[in-house]
């Protein structure tokens, strides 16, 4: 049943997710986000399986942060974003598009964007250092869901979560 306003997902407790703009591969940013006005994520190193490094660039401001998941600072942040800035900046244009990413971090796109590097390389911010403890806890808790048995039952701390395929 469609209102006139055509806001029928309103009545609902789901609604449509926006597919990603393009395929991306988790195994080196496996968290991307845009939430609490930053671009966020967690993003593998390089050279230790059993690190990750939590990444972040504030809307606005565009201040970077790099550290461990224990809240030891990158040693790539040398007066610019490091490559895991860089990794984090490309998945999140793979996830949600370089408009939307450019908008979100009021990034002045001009002529137009190719990838998260060039978005990078707009931004006037500088490092500064804050918490990883927010986002690495996010990142755990959106693991837990994949460790959960396989169920057609639904659960109340999901009932906000979009659902692919409403309204179909």
């Amino acid at each position: 049943m469609t209102n006139a306003d055509g806001a029928d997902w309103r009545r609902r407790s789901v609604v449509a997710v926006m597919p990603p703009a393009r395929p991306r591969k988790l195994a080196k940013v496996p968290f991307v986000e845009l939430a609490d006005g930053r671009l966020q994520g967690v993003v593998s190193s390089g050279s230790d399986v059993e690190r990750v490094y939590v990444s972040s660039v504030t809307a606005g401001t565009h201040a970077y942060q790099c550290s461990t998941n224990n809240n030891r600072p990158c040693g790539g942040l040398r007066g610019m974003p490091c490559k895991h800035l860089h990794a984090l900046a490309d998945e999140a244009v793979l996830q949600y598009g370089v408009d939307r990413v450019a908008r979100y971090l009021r990034v002045d796109v001009g002529d137009g964007l190719a990838d998260g590097g060039e978005l990078l390389a707009r931004l006037d911010g500088q490092a500064e250092p804050a918490s990883a403890a927010v986002v690495f806890s996010r990142f755990l808790r959106h693991l837990a869901y994949l460790e959960l048995p396989v169920s057609t039952v639904a659960l109340p701390e999901l009932h906000w979560f979009p659902a692919t395929g409403a309204g179909r």
